[in-house]
This record gives structure tokens, sequence and C-alpha cells, in this order.
């Protein structure tokens, strides 16, 4: 015990010269007066690893989880540094051990009268650096006798000394030395928020991972913890034990393939005055951003593709009389509501509605991915509820064939008749996740059987419901794009229903699904299943028209300058149009396809590109026919069992014009609400100073009928989007 006098011959001393060993034995001498102070237990406590924890050191590791620790790769090693060393920095109040000279472990606080020492595990298995435990020997029992003794002159240095000099990097004493906010900005990855994040959990011996989760807060602020005052020059006082590795827990990263884009540019009417692309009725952006919204989130911008937002609403525009005519176009020229000096060229498309007792017989496989990627709430169990919906909504001469992969494809239903659905049902239910992703051979296997049960004048379709990993086999676009394009020659086409996110492969799903002769819808909820594959079942499975394309040419008499509003990965080439060898997307039942093009007028003053002060010729109306035209839209397609397109024209003039913008439908005016909120995601330049409210206002006038509340969901969007969206 340290009495009085020994406090007063302690303060005779001279202070010895601070090398390692004298901070070893003051660190020595503090511990035994805190531990006589405290009177600590001697239950024996520990984990099968032979860490020797207390409860005190429990609670210190709990509390450093609620702080969520976050750190770069670059920067983990250096954060787990001190959070390790004072770890041990706590359990040595309780068994404070250093390691001597010769490289034993020695025990420094004094046995207590009658207190039976438990049976210790050796301090070398958690410390990879310590030898292991021998067995005490003369100077072992020396180096007790010294740390009870009152320290004596400076020895000559040891590895206690080298222990105790360990250096910290450069970073790691920038990380010691940081204030809250910069110690916050090195776990985000920079100041600039940049560099891929590997986010880190690290839970200690004796807290298990459940435990961990119940006292980590959701929303618990970002932060380094603290050093203790015995680290504050950046000196190892304690070797720190490594984290075992099973018990860092990286976040998994996010390996969402999404592909990239550029938004279309805008075209000098006069050198560049013609426009084509592919129609486009997919819908799965619009839930990519629903879904990021509804996290609290702004969507990836390469996400955000504006024709698929518009054309996720369903639309009244006018269809065609008969199935004749596969479509009807309508066309109407408005002024723009974010451009006082701009329109807008508004062009809608109609297919022809079957009407169910008209239905053809469907062929369906349900080609399924049941690999390990899919073990998610989001993905196979929400995949599973979502095709028990489908299965309910066929007819009774309905067939449905099951294919499932994982690290290979095998048959799991063979053609069955839709009036045996408990049988379809159960073989649904029966999925479970497991395994690679053998995605090539789950679709060879799947149009092999839709040829099996192939049905004549009928819907044969493979529907392929993944989260779009392939990893075994041909994985790449281009050869699964070789794939699709020769199957689909077989009159059985493919449609892609996405799941899932984290590892989502969008580009993948888009490249088979347009080449497959079908759509791709992304379900993130059990009402878009319902939206997707029931209420718009006839869409999705009854092609009414194949390969349709759009090609617009401006009149320069007219038009100095032309935007097309979305569409950038369904460009096509103006050559493209009239080849019937060029594929292009499809058009089903009832389907409602919208093309909206900003231009500008000639002489409005809007121009964005100066015109050629040199060798440009001079537009003479004289003499040029239809000259009073605003454009002349065309479009191609082919029915469902042809092979050669037909074609359809438009001219679009002064008829098709309105003068104000309330005066356009109010399908058209809800449609441009939504282009205007794709582009606002985007951060495109022609819509940076309209603002959320002004996109609201409009969506809102024109809501219209609104039986599914898809109108009101989007208005809800539109506020969270204001909400997050710092610039408005």
């Amino acid at each position: 015990m340290v009495d009085d006098n020994e406090l007063e011959r302690l303060r005779d001393i001279a202070v010895p010269a601070p090398d390692g060993v004298a901070k070893a034995r003051a660190f020595t001498a503090a511990m035994q007066a805190f531990d006589l102070d405290e009177k600590i237990s001697a239950v024996s406590q520990g984990t099968s690893a032979g860490l020797r924890l207390t409860e005190r050191a429990r609670m210190l590791w709990r509390d450093i989880m609620q702080r969520k620790l976050i750190a770069t790769p670059a920067i983990t090693a250096l954060v787990a540094l001190p959070i390790a060393g004072y770890a041990a920095f706590e359990m040595l109040k309780e068994q404070p051990r250093i390691i001597g000279g010769n490289g034993t472990v020695t025990e420094t606080v004094a046995d207590k009268p009658g207190a039976q020492k438990p049976e210790q595990p050796a301090v070398n298995e958690p410390l990879a650096a310590a030898p292991a435990k021998e067995k005490k020997t003369d100077a072992d029992a020396e180096t007790r006798a010294n740390s009870q003794a009152a320290p004596a002159a400076p020895k000559p240095a040891t590895e206690v000394d080298t222990l105790f000099r360990q250096e910290a990097t450069p970073a790691a004493k920038r990380a010691l030395q940081a204030t809250p906010a910069e110690s916050g900005q090195l776990a985000a990855g920079g100041k600039d928020g940049s560099s891929n994040r590997v986010i880190m959990s690290m839970t200690p011996p004796g807290v298990d991972e459940a435990e961990r989760a119940d006292q980590a807060p959701a929303g618990a602020a970002t932060t380094m913890p603290q050093s203790p005052p015995a680290m504050a020059d950046s000196k190892l006082m304690v070797q720190p034990a490594p984290m075992p590795a099973d018990q860092l827990q990286p976040q998994e990263e996010n390996r969402d393939r999404i592909e990239t884009f550029k938004t279309n540019p805008v075209h000098e009417t006069a050198q560049d005055p013609v426009s084509t692309f592919s129609i486009d009725v997919d819908t799965a952006s619009y839930s990519f951003v629903r879904r990021s919204l509804k996290e609290g989130a702004l969507p990836d911008p390469d996400t955000v593709r504006v024709e698929e937002m518009i054309n996720y609403f369903p639309y009244d525009w006018k269809g065609p009389e008969s199935a004749s005519t596969p479509f009807n176009s309508t066309v109407t020229v408005m002024p723009t509501p974010w451009n006082e000096h701009t329109k807008l060229m508004h062009v809608a498309i109609k297919g022809f509605d079957v009407k169910p007792a008209e239905q053809p017989k469907a062929n369906l496989v349900f080609l399924i991915d049941v690999s390990g990627s899919m073990d998610e709430p989001d993905k196979l169990p929400l995949l599973k509820s979502a095709f028990r919906l489908l299965v309910s909504k066929l007819k009774a001469d309905d067939t449905v064939s099951i294919v499932t992969y994982a690290g290979n494809a095998g048959t799991v239903l063979m053609p069955t008749k839709a009036t045996e659905k408990q049988k379809i049902l159960a073989a649904i239910d029966n999925l479970a996740p497991g395994g690679s992703t053998a995605g090539e051979e789950g679709i060879r296997e799947a149009y092999k059987l839709a040829q099996q049960s192939f049905v004549k004048d009928g819907v044969n379709r493979v529907m392929l419901a993944t989260d779009g990993d392939f990893n075994v086999g041909q994985t790449d676009d281009d050869d699964l794009k070789q794939l699709i394009e020769k199957e689909r020659k077989t009159g059985v086409f493919l449609s892609v229903f996405g799941f899932g996110r984290g590892n989502l492969n969008d580009q993948m799903m888009q490249t088979i699904a347009q080449n497959g002769n079908g759509t791709a819808a992304y379900i993130d909820t059990l009402a878009e299943a319902q939206k997707v594959l029931v209420e718009d079942a006839s869409s999705t499975l009854f092609t009414i028209a194949k390969d349709v394309k759009i090609q617009v040419e401006f009149n320069p008499a007219k038009v100095s300058e032309y935007r097309l509003v979305g569409y950038e990965t369904r460009a096509l080439k103006r050559e493209d149009f009239n080849n019937d060898r060029v594929d292009a997307g499809d058009i089903g039942s009832g389907h409602s396809v919208t093309a909206v093009y900003e231009i500008t007028p000639k002489g409005s003053g809007g121009e964005q590109v100066d015109p050629l002060r040199y060798g440009q010729a001079k537009v003479d109306n004289s003499g040029v026919a239809n000259a009073d035209e605003y454009a002349f839209v065309k479009i191609r397609y082919k029915l469902p069992d042809e092979d050669v397109s037909k074609l359809i024209t438009t001219p679009v003039t002064a008829a098709n014009e309105v003068s104000s913008f309330d005066a356009a439908g109010a399908d058209q005016r809800f449609s441009v609400a939504v282009a205007a909120f794709g582009q606002k995601l985007r951060d495109e330049d022609q819509t940076a100073n309209f603002g959320y409210d002004r996109i609201a206002e409009i969506a809102n006038a024109a809501r219209g009928a609104d039986p599914f509340g898809y109108r009101a969901e989007f208005l809800s969007l539109v506020r969270l989007a204001s909400s997050l969206d710092g610039n408005k």
C-alpha cells in the first residue's frame, strides 16, 4: 500500500528521465493504488479466446459501437488502433500486466490476503506480438519485487522501451489530434466526401452481434472516439490486441451496375434537322427514384431515365379504332413552363387495347434467380409474392413452367395449366436461395422449355426475375445480347423484372430486355408487383407492335433549335430508321408512350447556339414545300408476327398548337410535370431555376382521375425531393 511516508519519500527523489521503464513503473504504481481504492472483484471472467474482460470494458466497447465507427479503407487500421488501445487500457485497470525484458508476462497487482487467484489464460493468445506464456522464473520474481518498490534510477533501454516508443504514422497523429468535425470528415472519406467507403462495425469478444445491434441507435453520429490521456503523445502505452477477422463487420459494398449516359444536347436545326430513336416502355427508372427518395436520399442521376418516368403513368390518349392499326399518335405544341422563349412538342402514342376475351393463350416460363445474392427480404421473398399475384391473373388455358438457376439451372415445374393453381403456387413457395448465379445457363434452359410448349399465334414469353448478378457462364452484356437476339427469332420474347438493391445489374437487365422484345421493370414493393403483373398485365404480356421507331424532321424555317427530353439510351442513327434489321422497342396492349421535344421557334430569341458567321446558307421559305410546318413525325413498326415494317406519318402544324400551357390537356400537362421532375433530379441546366413547388403545382392541377393513386404518390415524391435537395 502507498502511505504518506512513501509519498514523502517519492516527493524527495529526483525525477528520472522519461524513458520506457520509468513510465511503466509509474503506470504500475498508479494502477495498484487505483485497484486498492476500487476494490476490484477477483471473479474469473473472460472468453474462449483467452482475452480477459471486465464489465467496464464491455460497456466501453458498447459505447464505442453506438458511435457507428465509419472508416475508409485507408484509415481503417489507424482508427482501430486507438480503439483497441483504449480497450486494453481499460482492461489493465482490472488486471494490469506488462511485458518484461526477458519476454515473460508479469503480474503487477499485489496478492490480496485470502483471495484465490483464478486460473488465467496466456496473454499472448489475443496479443499476436507477445511470446507464449512461460513458467515463472527468478527474473519474474525480481520484476514483481521491483514493481512494488520505490522507483530506482533509469536503466538501459530494454524491450519495454522499444514497445513504448512505437510511433504512430503521421496519418494516425492527424486522426488523434483532429477536432470532432475533422474526425467526422476523416471517417466520411475526406473533406469532399469522395472515395469509396467501407462501413465497418467492430464487435469485441463477449459482445454478440445481436446485442451490439440492439445498442446501436438509428442515425447515431459518426465520430472518432476520444483517445485516453495515456495516448495523448501518440505513443503506445500498451500493445493492442488485434481484432479477430470474424468480428470485423464491413458493410456490403453497393455493387449496383447502372449505365451512365449524357443528357441529350441542343441541336441546331439548320445543321442537324433529324432526330431518330427507339420507343421505350420500360418503367424501372421510376421505381429506382421512388425507392431512393423514400429512403431519404436523392437518386443517382444515372438511374433517372426521364422517358421511363413519364411512361410509368397511364394516360388517356386517343387510341386506334382496330388492331389492324396497332396504335395512334397525338401531337401537341404548347408553351414551355420553364422557358418563355421555347415551346414543347409533345408526341403521345396509344396502343390498341386488346379485350380480355380476345387475348391469345399464354405460354409463360418463369425464370427465377435463386442464387445466394437473392437471400434478402426485398428479393426472393418479394419475388415469390409477386409471381403469386401473376398466377391469379392467368386464364385457365394458359401454361406456366418454372426454371431456376443458382450454381446451375434446373426445371422446377414442367409446363402446367393454370387450372392447377395450387401446384404452381407450391412450386413457387418451395423456392429457396443459395449458390452462385449461372444466369446464362438458366436463360438457355428457359428458352428450351418455352419451345417445347410453344403456342402458335399465342404469347410465348420468358419472364426473368433477378437482381441481375450473373457470375457463372456468359456474363458479358454483349454475349448475352447475342444469345437473346438469336432466341427471339424463334418467336419467344423475354421480359425482365429486377428485385432488390446493392447487387442490381440494371445495365444488363436493360440490354437483354431491349433485345428480347420485352420490357424491364423494377419491383421494390408488393404494390409495384400489383401494378406491373396485375393491373398492367395486358401491356406486360401481349405485344401488339414490335421494333417501333420514331423519326422527327424539324423545319429550319420554323424551328432554329431542338432537344429531345430523355431517350438518351435509345438513340438511333438516321439510317437505322428504314433498316428493318435494326431492333427497337415494343408496344404492349394499351401501352402509352410519350416523347417530349423542347423546340426554339425561329426568331424567338431563345437560341442557345450562336449562328455561324461564315458558310451557313440562309433559309429561304420561298418555293419550299410545307414551309408552315413545325416538323414531320414518322413512326415505323412491325406487327408481332411480321418482319417487314409499316410507316405512319404525321405533319405538325399550327393546328396542333395551343395558345397557353393551361390550354393543353390534363394528361399532357401532368406528363410535362413528370418530365420537369426527371430533369430536375438529373440537375439539367434547362430546369435549374424551375422549382419543385412549381412542378408540384402543375402536377396537382393536372392530377385528374387517379384511381390507383399513382399521381398522388408522385406529388409526395416531389415534396420529398424538395426537402432533400438544398438547391431547390
